[in-house]
């Protein structure tokens, strides 16, 4: 696949980024797609290498060497159809997904890995500039009317697939725009939320209805959980009206942090900060909680408080810090250890480098308020950690100013309320029991009532939810059907 020296003739071409100090400035998407050669160059240093462990390391199981070659002899419409028959979304996995792909690739051995998610980048975007992407409304319809609860990316991969089949597919979903946590929880300046939009319109085109502001069983949602519902469904209605049901809200509930002082103003789980910010770009009102001129502690060190790091740049925040309570990674993973799995090492992202302070494995022990009741210092403590075990530094406590802390420390499970209202058998995770393989996979133990991405699973990637929706929406239509042409 792509040129048979490619890789030993050209670099890794990494993707241009407006400078830090331009883009904390504005909200927009700053990292510029390659340029056509770019992208030739990139494909071609694909290698023959006979097992491509990277189909593998992609969970949507991606043709990657295909589209590769194509992208290099400049074949770029068909690059697209091929990159469109395992994944409904390109254009989100290639902004936002951390690339497993890339980890598995076989140059990556003893060398830098080939940009697989910059060439799907490239190739998405390409085909809308030059409209190739459009509506693939079905031949015939079947009469059967699906419903899906949730809009994030299992949810719609699952409908785009459905309606393709001639279902009647309505999407429900609780907030006042479609897109879950791609349109909430993700920043605009990693992904602009016009490319959720286009993608919209192309599957009302296809037959996909979309219902806001609906929450399905209960209104009341935990602390923490965003909700713009005007309107409440029950679930017997669903079951009802619906000659099947797919259930992918996701996994929203925010892990706490169950220490002193967790009661005091200025305390937010993460999407309390990053949701608002996001309705404010798109103009649904001011973000209530300003970090401008603050001293902001974030606590978790995965994506979202990388997120909650680049938003409070954004807002101009005095210092930000970032805590993990895990010991620091090393800079470089041990490649003969890890290959072709996802590496242990060191990630630093687009909003550390606008500015940030990383400490780690450091515990938080106590936020203490100003008397007034409101944050003002958070209390910490150095730990090590042996045998998976963790202990405290002795003597090692120490405090830093707080005006605002966020919560990131990821997300325990689903909201209990809607499954409870189906009679969903729960995991001990509290996720909605259904397995993936085998007879009567993603269906639940209540007929006709699915369950896919990480309101199953737990919380986990956008290219996971897309896999789920899929591999569902297969299950579904051979549930009406009796049989499926969908991919799985």
């Amino acid at each position: 696949m792509g040129k048979p020296t490619g890789f030993l003739e050209f670099e890794r071409l990494s993707e241009a980024y407006e400078p830090a100090a331009k883009r904390v400035r504005h909200y927009r998407e700053f990292v510029a797609r390659l340029a056509d050669d770019g992208a030739k160059m990139q494909g071609a240093r694909c290698m023959d290498c006979g097992v491509p462990f990277c189909n593998t390391g992609c969970p949507v199981n991606n043709v990657i060497p295909d589209w590769n070659d194509l992208v290099y002899r400049g074949n770029f419409r068909q690059a697209l159809d091929v990159l469109h028959s395992t994944n409904n979304f390109p254009e989100f996995t290639g902004r936002i997904c951390p690339a497993p792909c890339e980890a598995a690739c076989t140059l990556g051995i003893n060398a830098e890995p080939v940009g697989i998610k910059s060439i799907e980048h490239f190739i998405i975007d390409k085909g809308w500039e030059n409209g190739w992407v459009v509506p693939q409304p079905p031949a015939r319809k079947t009469g059967k009317q699906i419903a899906v609860v949730g809009s994030g990316p299992a949810g719609l991969a699952a409908a785009q697939q459905l309606a393709r089949a001639g279902h009647d597919v309505t999407v429900f979903e609780k907030n006042s725009r479609i897109g879950g946590l791609l349109r909430y929880g993700i920043p605009d300046f990693k992904l602009d939320k016009a490319i959720i939009d286009r993608r919209m319109k192309q599957m009302e085109a296809e037959g996909v209805k979309f219902r806001t502001k609906v929450i399905v069983g209960a209104k009341e949602m935990p602390k923490g959980i965003v909700n713009d519902a005007t309107e409440t469904i029950s679930a017997e209605q669903l079951q009802k009206e619906f000659d099947a049901v797919v259930l992918a809200g996701g996994a929203e509930v925010p892990r706490e942090l169950p220490i002193p002082g967790r009661e005091l103003k200025g305390i937010h789980p993460a999407l309390e900060f990053l949701i608002p910010q996001n309705k404010e770009v798109a103009g649904d009102g001011a973000n209530p909680i300003k970090v401008k001129g603050k001293h902001v502690i974030v606590i978790g060190g995965g994506d979202t408080g990388s997120d909650c790091v680049g938003t409070s740049n954004r807002h101009g925040a005095a210092s930000v810090t970032q805590f993990e309570l895990m010991p620091m990674p090393p800079e470089q993973e041990d490649k003969a250890l890890t290959w072709p799995y996802w590496p242990y090492k060191l990630r630093t992202s687009s909003s550390h480098e606008e500015g940030v302070t990383r400490d780690f494995a450091v515990a938080t022990k106590e936020l203490i308020g100003d008397g007034k009741g409101k944050v003002k210092a958070l209390k910490a403590v150095r730990v090590e950690w042996q045998d998976g075990r963790m202990s405290e530094v002795a003597g090692s406590e120490f405090e830093l100013p707080a005006d605002a802390v966020f919560l990131a420390m990821g997300f325990t499970n689903p909201v209990g309320s809607v499954l409870d209202a189906f009679g969903v058998d729960k995991d001990a995770r509290g996720n909605a029991r259904a397995t993936t393989d085998g007879a009567g996979c993603y269906a639940t133990n209540v007929a006709k009532v699915f369950a896919a991405g990480d309101v199953r699973r737990g919380q986990s990637l956008v290219v996971w939810a897309i896999r789920e929706g899929r591999q569902c929406a297969r299950e579904v239509d051979a549930f009406l059907m009796g049989t499926s042409e969908l991919p799985r």
